[in-house]
This record gives structure tokens, sequence and C-alpha cells, in this order.
């Protein structure tokens, strides 16, 4: 037998052992599952999926049915930066726990169904041309925390659609405070100049279509001060896909 091969059988014997000694269990709750990186059938039940009708700028759920693309009051009053935007859940409930654990609980192995649920939420916008962005950390803020969180999902959200991805194209050039609470203009002008193309890699957004990735849309001034930079770098268009969507802050 080649050595591959006993390599192969010895690493599925020993993933075996691992699940009768730790069996996955839900994302969510402790709950057994039958596989590792999912729900189980309660939370899959109470997770705030966005199905049906949403904003095809934002990706907010909307009441209704319609037969063509929409959006929601939001992004008519206020046109974004970018085209077209996924999100997988209604930011809150479970979503919100797997949010938060994946951005501050360390828990990196959240970012692999995560970013599965994003490649099917954006199936219909994601091409062979296009290139998966994640929003950057300041690097102080990275050093902190040790990863970044859109990152990793961006990173899996292109292995699956098959999309290119490049964690690096956009950069934080200084670190900004929270936005919450802020007006829109204020926003604009704690954001500004904060974000720019990396001096090398930001220009493989040129001629691309851009795909921004990150793990929740507020009122969508960080993503939008990214959709801006990227045309700037000659990006051929500029969509975005969320893990969740939040209510506007007031």
């Amino acid at each position: 037998m080649q050595m591959s091969a006993v390599a192969a059988r010895a690493g599925s014997l020993a993933r075996a052992v691992v699940r009768t000694i730790y069996p996955p269990s839900c994302i969510t709750c402790d709950a057994r599952t039958d596989a590792e990186g999912a729900f189980c059938a309660e939370c899959w039940q109470e997770a705030p999926f966005v199905r049906g009708l949403a904003c095809d700028a934002c990706g907010m759920a909307l009441p209704g049915e319609d037969a063509g693309p929409v959006r929601c009051d939001e992004c008519r009053i206020e046109p974004r930066d970018w085209g077209r935007g996924r999100a997988v859940f209604t930011y809150g409930g479970r979503a919100r726990q797997i949010a938060l654990r994946l951005k501050h609980g360390d828990r990196l192995e959240l970012a692999g169904p995560a970013g599965e649920w994003m490649a099917a939420a954006c199936a219909d916008i994601v091409g062979p041309e296009t290139i998966a962005v994640p929003v950057p950390l300041h690097p102080l803020r990275y050093w902190k925390r040790r990863y970044n969180q859109s990152a990793l999902l961006a990173a899996r959200l292109a292995a699956v659609s098959g999309a290119r991805h490049c964690p690096d194209a956009l950069i934080r050039t200084r670190r900004t405070p929270s936005l919450k609470g802020l007006s829109p203009d204020a926003r604009a002008d704690t954001l500004g100049g904060a974000i720019a193309p990396h001096p090398s890699r930001g220009a493989l957004m040129s001629g691309r279509d851009v795909l921004l990735v990150d793990d929740v849309l507020t009122t969508g001034a960080t993503l939008g001060a990214c959709a801006r930079v990227a045309i700037e770098a000659g990006a051929r268009r500029v969509d975005v896909c969320v893990l969740a969507r939040a209510g506007r802050e007031t």
C-alpha cells in the first residue's frame, strides 16, 4: 500500500476517534448534530435567514413578493456606493451569536459554515472574474485580535464560489473610532482617507468585479468607503456580501 493511502487511512481513523470522543454539536448550542459546523434542528428554525424578498442593494429582508429586483426605502433615499448586496441573516438572535463569537470569541471555525452560507447567498452576483476583498483591519487592531474575521469569511466564500481571494487589496491607513451613533456626515469624515488600495496588491482590482465581504452591515458607511476606494482603483463594478444585515442605528 502506498504511503499516501496509509496516511489517508490513518487520518480517517483519527477523525473517527475524535468524532467519537467529541461528537459534533450545534454551532450555537450544545445539542448534537450530524455534522460539524451545522445548526441543530431547533436553532435552524430560529436562525433569522434572509428568505424570500430582500433589498437588491443591501440584503435587508423585505415584506411581500416581487418579480424583480427591489430596493428598500433606505437604499432608494440614499443610494449605495456599490451595486448589489446580499446577506445571509437578519442580525439578531442566532446570527448575532455567530457574528460575535467569530469576531470577539476566537471561534475561527465558524468562518467555515458562515462563508459557505455567504457563497450561496451571493451565487447570483459572483462570476469567474470576481475578486473577493474583505473589509480591512488596521494593523494594530489586527495585532490585538490576531485575525480579520472578514478575511476568514472571504477566504471560505471564494473557495466555495471559485472567486479569487485577495485579503489585502484594501488597507487601513489609520485607526478609526467606533461609528456608532454618528451622523452620516460624521461617519464620512471619520472614514475619510482611512481606507486605501494596497500599494501593489490594490492593482488587482483594476478591471475586475470586486465583491466586498464583511461580517455585519449596519449603516454601510465602512462598506461604502471601501467601495469608493475600489472604484477609484479601477474596479469594473463593486458588490457586497455580508453575513448579517442589521437594522439602521438611531
